[in-house]
């Protein structure tokens, strides 16, 4: 405790403005030990999203002063990088209470820094930073977003010229610079004369790209009737306008949930995974009898997608099912094209479903498989210019159309699931008869995924102890099925539990570990690297023989997760 103090007294100084200075001497003379080691326990770190935290004063919190150090040691990096070249770096901003702030603050770093900043002049959907990136040739990219978090947090996320999130090694090259620095070698004299604003010339220019990359041959568009919500986010900016363009006539807003506000008011979490947050979506759509509803996080790069099953009722499809129906379409539109010749490739990651996998491999087309986090999809264009990338997908709602966006792209997916909707109802079918085509094509994989939260320094503690014991004690038998394989990816080993084989895994290392059953069931366990989390995810499949009997199988595959989380204790 004694060193945690010493830690928040030093903000005490007059490195700090006076605010934080009284906010945190307030914060001291409470004597409250926990409030005290919350803020000034570790510093922020980088994550699978960048960082993210609760604003606030304080090392573990998100400020001027923790991102002003972040944003220093990427312009010393930038510049022993990029010796002699005139630098730019683009920076976006989503609704939250303290992003516009939060963006200036970083921009005057940059400048201060003899930096270009090219710098949005409103909030913009996380996806076009990406794309404006590379559109304005920038050597680097930031925006300021908390993604799906609750209110009270923000986050920063770096992205480098290719417009993908950075990755090793310079991820681990600008984090070493960050940590060699002390708060008061920020330089936050701007020069104002090295920051622009843009607008819509971007929002132009992403809006021709994402009709060149999400509209295909087909008919009926103006015959899909679509619901969207934006739940309060940046999204509102340019959905709406790209399903214009692409001749959707018949989109309907939600409202109450169009104006971009950072509290959130009417749902509980802004998060597209969670149903409560689609359900005035969906509410309109039984209403006016809507084909499919679309959603969207507050920085617009996670979506939800509802439509309508076989009895007709609504029914929330989870990313899996997104990134399935996504993929099988794209690779298609790709054969009838006659553009596939075995040097195409689709990206997924270790915790999303095997479906995609099998969707893949029967046009011939190879899966690529990374880590959690786009930054991993993005990495396997750079790495393999040689191929041609047609989609790739996450479990956590997440999608990416073509190469153009570095980064999972609500915008354009959106685009593509009313494309799919509308090509499927013009010729007697449905997205969702589509789904259950390809369950009865391959397999019926469902999956499940529970988050346990573990808030401070304590739940930090219970979530590296709960690894530890999975890593140390394995499991032997899943459900009555002997565990066959454990992927250790810290350990980058992939040992085979009844031969006692080990292999290597030759991804980067990360600290998550999947166990794989005879009968094809997978559960993973990971810390998330953005919340105070652990993860556990659950994939179990079957055949499916006939599209009407998918109820009775799905019915038993819930089962079988049920007892097997039961069985973990979880």
């Amino acid at each position: 405790m004694r060193e945690i103090l010493n830690n928040a007294k030093q903000w005490l100084s007059d490195t700090f403005d006076a605010e934080t200075q009284q906010e945190i001497q307030q914060l001291i003379d409470s004597n409250s030990e926990e409030l005290i080691n919350d803020r000034f326990y570790k510093n922020l770190e980088f994550g699978t999203g960048g960082m993210r935290g609760i604003v606030g004063s304080g090392t573990n919190r998100i400020n001027k002063y923790t991102l002003g150090k972040a944003t220093q040691g990427l312009s010393n990096y930038l510049h022993k990088t990029f010796p002699n070249k005139t630098l730019k770096v683009a920076i976006g901003y989503d609704c939250r209470h303290d992003s516009e702030w939060l963006a200036k603050v970083v921009a005057n770093v940059l400048s201060a820094n003899n930096i270009q900043v090219m710098l949005f002049e409103d909030m913009r959907p996380t996806p076009e930073l990406s794309f404006a990136v590379n559109y304005l040739g920038c050597d680097a990219g930031i925006v300021l977003t908390a993604s799906h978090n609750p209110p009270e947090y923000n986050g920063y996320k770096v992205y480098w010229n290719d417009g993908g999130q950075i990755v090793p090694p310079q991820d681990t090259e600008i984090i070493n610079e960050v940590n060699s620095l002390a708060f008061h070698e920020i330089n936050f004299n701007a020069k104002q004369e090295l920051i622009t604003l843009i607008g819509t010339d971007v929002d132009e220019a992403f809006w021709k790209a994402s009709l060149a990359n999400g509209t295909f041959d087909i008919q009926g568009r103006e015959n899909l009737k679509i619901v969207f919500t934006s739940l309060h986010g940046t999204s509102i900016k340019l959905i709406p306008e790209v399903l214009k363009r692409a001749g959707y006539t018949q989109v309907h807003i939600v409202e109450e949930q169009a104006t971009p506000d950072g509290d959130f008011p009417t749902v509980k979490s802004p998060n597209p995974e969670e149903p409560a947050a689609l359900q005035m979506a969906v509410d309109l759509a039984n209403k006016i009898d809507a084909d499919i509803v679309l959603g969207t996080d507050p920085d617009s790069d996670r979506i939800g997608i509802a439509v309508r099953d076989l009895e007709g009722n609504m029914t929330l499809l989870n990313g899996n099912q997104t990134m399935s129906i996504m993929t099988d379409f794209l690779i298609n539109d790709w054969k009838k094209q006659g553009r596939l010749n075995g040097k195409q490739f689709v990206g997924s990651t270790i915790v999303s479903t095997n479906l995609v996998n099998e969707i893949a491999s029967s046009y011939g087309v190879e899966t690529k498989i990374g880590l959690t986090g786009f930054k991993w999809i993005a990495k396997m264009i750079k790495d393999h210019p040689e191929l041609d990338f047609i989609g790739g997908g996450e479990e956590s709602f997440g999608y990416m159309v073509g190469d153009f966006v570095r980064d999972k792209d609500a915008v354009t997916s959106a685009l593509l699931a009313c494309e799919i909707a509308a090509d499927a109802k013009a010729n007697n079918s449905s997205f969702y008869k589509e789904l259950l085509n390809l369950y009865t094509r391959h397999h019926f994989y469902k999956e499940h995924l529970i988050s346990l939260v573990k808030k401070g320094m304590d739940g930090a503690q219970q979530i590296k102890q709960m690894m530890v014991d999975l890593r140390n004690n394995p499991l032997s038998e899943i459900d009555g099925s002997k565990v066959e394989f454990l992927y250790d990816y810290q350990s980058s080993i992939r040992k085979n539990l009844i031969t006692g084989e080990e292999t290597t895994i030759n991804i980067p290392k990360s600290n998550v570990l999947i166990y794989q059953t005879q009968d094809g069931t997978k559960v993973a366990a990971r810390p998330s690297g953005t919340e105070p989390k652990i993860k556990f995810y659950f994939s179990v499949n079957s055949t499916l023989d006939d599209s009407s009997n998918a109820k009775e199988v799905e019915k038993t595959l819930d089962t079988k997760i049920q007892r097997i989380i039961k069985e973990l204790n979880l």
